[in-house]
């Protein structure tokens, strides 16, 4: 099945305030900070890193946890302290906003081919991705491309995924669910 990559709004709007940003070096220094659960994605890809502001001599960083109770928002603020240190920046502050909570409309498509590549299949290889509910079959598989699949758990290995096994080759795999 092809796919022909398009932008939500969201997506749209969050790539404006990049490209628009004033702190260009800054985005790509954040660039290497990855999620620790999928350390093939970066912050922004997984669309938890909103924006990144200087306001004077100091550095603002503003982030979005995919979920409020996430575990890893400890160690992404800390990677990001480290990679501003690094770079001598020792003026910043982490700034974590709940509001507008996280979408899987917020992750890039270099994210989504990310996940896909790392064994993961993304909110929009469901069969129906607007349906915010998890599916019960028919994700495509990561590992060989099939719709022949059913869900084996709601949750898979965190709560905002569920896991899925393909009946043609057999793998497990998780789906990352459309929040």
């Amino acid at each position: 099945m092809e796919r022909i990559p398009t932008l939500s709004e969201e997506q749209y709007q969050h790539q404006l305030l990049r490209i628009n940003s004033e702190c260009e070096d800054l985005w790509s220094l954040l660039d290497n900070v990855k999620d620790p659960e999928i350390p093939v994605l970066s912050l922004w890809d997984m669309g938890i890193l909103r924006d990144v502001q200087r306001q004077g001599e100091k550095v603002v960083v503003t982030i979005t946890p995919t979920y409020s109770g996430c575990p890893a928002m400890d160690v992404m603020r800390e990677d990001i302290e480290l990679a501003l240190q690094a770079e001598g920046i020792d003026q910043f502050q982490v700034v974590t906003k709940l509001a507008p909570a996280w979408t899987t409309d917020w992750m890039t498509e270099k994210g989504r081919e990310q996940l896909r590549g790392y064994g993961i299949a993304p909110p929009d290889d469901a069969p129906d991705s607007a349906n915010r509910e998890t599916p019960a079959d028919g994700v495509l598989c990561p590992h060989c491309k099939s719709d022949h699949t059913r869900r084996v758990s709601e949750f898979g290995s965190t709560a905002c995924k569920a896991l899925f096994q393909c009946d043609d080759c057999g793998e497990p795999f998780d789906y990352f669910k459309h929040i």
